[in-house]
């Protein structure tokens, strides 16, 4: 090996182990890492800003521009009581509702955003029926990260993956959708044996959550998100056969919101999770110093050799090496990883398509697994630690672990089925 390469392999090595430790910000690692590929010229600035995938970053800032506006106009928490009212009060009937709606919020938005919204309203309920949110937030938790993996989306791994691949909104909807419909049914179905016989409440107590009122903070901003909402699921769908990115979609349907509320733009912008794009940008940088030194065919090649060129095979590894890596790991790194090594096998002439959705379920539900799994576990157990009601790591991991297996399980069983061995 010549320098470049050693040199790319430490950089990446040291960047996941300061991402993991979390001793320096995520950001400022990816940062620093490009940069010294650049500084040290084992890519020059043109080459390594090629590495860069602008769709992903399009598709993450206009969603994050459209949300900002929207969660303005109360339409969430709408959603929240209304949700509260139909169970008619009953905790297991508010439960499983709460538990759909985080997963269908998240299946369109970001998922940290979704538990910000559905979090706060959670423990308001909670509160009036006196009974403990924890189990609430534990399968809040892991309905946003199954919703996340149904669609293009839903999670920062499938837009990078459908990005790589070129996969639509319609791709995903026709194969990760349909086993994640069956995960959210089985993990209602264990949160049921878990919690919801042992939830019991007053009918004085279900009055007090009867009697909350829904009401829009703008109701014309409310209208026109839901207009929006729908044009934007449209344009995710038809966007392939329209020949533009899903970014263009994106960003268009930021542009237009911000347009027709006439919203304060630079309020907006602020709530535009910036240190998350440049983690990204930094990222594809450094795995990029990977791909151009032939590391990442190295490893592609030893994969092949591994398996043996078994797709079956391959793809049954991929599924469980991703969930049980995005248990510890930030998904993100290893997704971003892996997608140049799958192209260099797809390069070799090996059909890699099963591996593009083992992955896909894998890295998405593998952050089921622990409490630092994802963004979202660690948002929402935030929020219950600051109301005095703390999830430890090891409590989650007691459900979470196991629930985590179970669906990955599913999801194994399901990709036989779907991509049978030849």
């Amino acid at each position: 090996m010549g320098f470049a390469q050693i040199f790319a392999i430490v950089v990446f090595l040291v960047a996941m182990t300061l991402i993991v430790s979390e001793k320096v910000h995520r950001t400022v690692v990816a940062l620093a890492g490009a940069m010294l590929l650049i500084i040290f010229h084992v890519m020059d600035f043109e080459t390594a800003i090629g590495h860069i995938d602008y769709n992903t970053l399009g598709v993450l800032f206009g969603m994050m521009l459209f949300v900002a506006v929207v969660r303005q106009s109360g339409l969430f928490e709408f959603l929240a009581i209304k949700c509260a009212k139909l169970a008619k009060g009953d905790p297991w009937h508010i439960m499983i509702l709460f538990a759909i709606l985080t997963a269908v919020l998240s299946a369109f938005l970001d998922n940290v955003t979704t538990v910000l919204l559905i979090g706060p309203m959670t423990l308001t309920i909670c509160e009036l029926l006196k009974i403990n949110p924890m189990p609430f937030f534990m399968v809040e938790i892991m309905s946003s990260n199954v919703g996340g993996t149904a669609t293009l989306i839903g999670d920062p791994p499938n837009i990078m993956i459908g990005s790589a691949a070129g996969y639509s909104f319609a791709d995903f909807i026709a194969v990760d959708a349909p086993v994640v419909v069956v995960i959210m049914v089985v993990i209602i179905g264990v949160f049921y044996v878990l919690y919801g016989r042992k939830m019991h409440v007053t009918d004085e107590e279900k009055a007090r959550v009867m009697e909350l009122e829904p009401a829009f903070e703008d109701e014309h901003l409310m209208k026109l998100s839901v207009v929006i909402l729908a044009i934007v699921v449209v344009g995710f769908m038809i966007h392939g056969k329209l020949g533009i990115e899903s970014s263009v979609v994106a960003i268009s349907a930021a542009a237009l919101i911000l347009l027709l509320s006439r919203r304060d733009v630079t309020k907006a912008l602020l709530h535009v999770e910036w240190t998350t794009l440049a983690f990204f940008a930094g990222l594809f940088i450094i795995v990029g110093g990977m791909v151009e030194t032939g590391t990442i065919d190295a490893l592609a090649n030893a994969l092949i050799d591994v398996t043996g060129g078994d797709v079956f095979l391959t793809m049954i590894v991929l599924v469980f090496a991703s969930a049980i890596i995005s248990s510890f790991l930030d998904n993100i790194p290893f997704v971003a990883t892996m997608i140049p090594i799958l192209l260099a096998m797809e390069g070799s002439g090996m059909d890699v398509t099963p591996l593009w959705w083992a992955v896909s379920l894998g890295a998405c539900l593998g952050g089921n697994g622990t409490l630092i799994g994802a963004s979202a576990n660690v948002v929402l157990s935030d929020i219950a630690a600051k109301h005095g009601h703390p999830i430890t790591f090891i409590e989650y991991l007691k459900t979470g672990f196991p629930v985590m297996i179970l669906t990955v399980v599913i999801s194994c069983v399901y990709l036989i089925l779907r991509f049978p061995p030849m």
